[in-house]
């Protein structure tokens, strides 16, 4: 699943309005008009993706590519939109570092960042995952939730971050 596949995804499911799109880019420090806005939620024209690299498609005149870093300081955005801001503890960086260090550690940061802004719980997103017709374990789930470099890290497959933004739509928009 590509990011812009995510942000249509996640827009359609929370039901996130244009100039809210706008305003959460901003709220993660990235500036884009809601021209751009569109440009990024339109899908290519050939419908070919290369699974492997994202980088050598090329950019439709009307399309711009969300990168990884781009889609996390949406995700961040949404955190502070539907939370508010969080003041940083003494010794602690103004924002955080990107961590999408690769395509498959994408879909566990959307997880995470998602758990947090929709202030869900474990039992929460275990729910979600069933409603869209997938069975998680607790563990498992837990395993997706942790820390890349964790002895019991798992990496979060399609499957399972499509799964939860469909069970989201249902949840939200049923």
């Amino acid at each position: 699943m590509h990011n812009h596949d995510i942000l249509i995804r996640l827009r359609y499911a929370l039901d996130i309005k244009n100039k809210d799109m706008v305003e959460i880019f901003k709220l993660g420090d990235i500036e884009v008009t809601r021209e751009e806005v569109m440009q990024m939620l339109t899908k290519p024209k050939d419908g070919y993706y290369d699974e492997y690299d994202n980088d050598d498609i090329d950019e439709d005149e009307d399309q711009i590519k969300c990168n990884n870093m781009m889609l996390e300081s949406f995700l961040n955005g949404l955190i502070i939109f539907k939370r508010g801001k969080q003041e940083p503890k003494p010794g602690q960086p103004e924002s955080p570092a990107p961590t999408a260090k690769n395509k498959e550690s994408v879909n566990n940061i959307l997880l995470k960042k998602l758990k947090i802004a929709l202030t869900l719980t474990s039992e929460d997103m275990i729910d979600i995952l069933d409603e869209a017709g997938v069975m998680i374990t607790k563990g498992e789930l837990s395993a997706i939730l942790r820390k890349e470099g964790h002895r019991n890290y798992k990496e979060c497959g399609d499957r399972y971050a499509r799964n939860f933004l469909k069970g989201l739509a249902l949840k939200y928009r049923g």
